[in-house]
């Protein structure tokens, strides 16, 4: 199982739709989104996705009620961090802040997802992956990306864009 890794949208809607067509693209089996997606427009954008969405709300996402309800209306799953998945047999752990990480992740997650820093982040070891893959809302093309994590292997990409 492939899934979708992206962060911090920030109601970038041109960047939003890239993403959905790289991940359209990659074939993935779900995306897991790590917080401020800030508005409901970046939820209908996302609607064009081929796999299910599952995130979490940061710290720009000022009205996460409004949010959840958007989502779910369009088939989606978001929820205040942190967010325990799991799947593919992998115990999955998503924050948005990498402070949310305190106290909670620990050795029986295989796969730990954060964003909020806009800076690429991504250890492997025997255990498992943390990783961020960083900014996508930038405007220099080329430098924004998005992430797809294999939850067979453990590998994480980057998708450059």
């Amino acid at each position: 199982m492939r899934i979708g890794v992206v962060s911090d949208t920030h109601n970038n809607l041109p960047n939003v739709r890239k993403i959905v067509a790289l991940f359209n693209e990659a074939g993935v089996d779900r995306v897991v989104h790590t917080g401020d997606i800030t508005q409901p427009k970046v939820l209908h954008a996302f609607s064009q996705l081929n796999a299910p969405m599952v995130g979490v709300f940061g710290n720009n996402d000022h009205d996460p009620e409004r949010l959840a309800s958007i989502a779910r209306s369009l088939g989606f799953d978001f929820f205040h961090p942190p967010l325990e998945l799991n799947w593919h047999n992998r115990k999955i752990l998503v924050v948005h802040d990498p402070r949310e990480f305190e106290g909670v992740l620990d050795a029986t997650f295989h796969v730990a997802l954060h964003g909020h820093t806009h800076l690429h982040t991504h250890y492997e070891s025997d255990a498992g992956v943390l990783f961020n893959p960083g900014e996508c809302a930038g405007t220099m093309a080329g430098y924004n990306r998005i992430g797809v994590v294999d939850l067979e292997t453990l590998k994480a990409e980057i998708l450059y864009f």
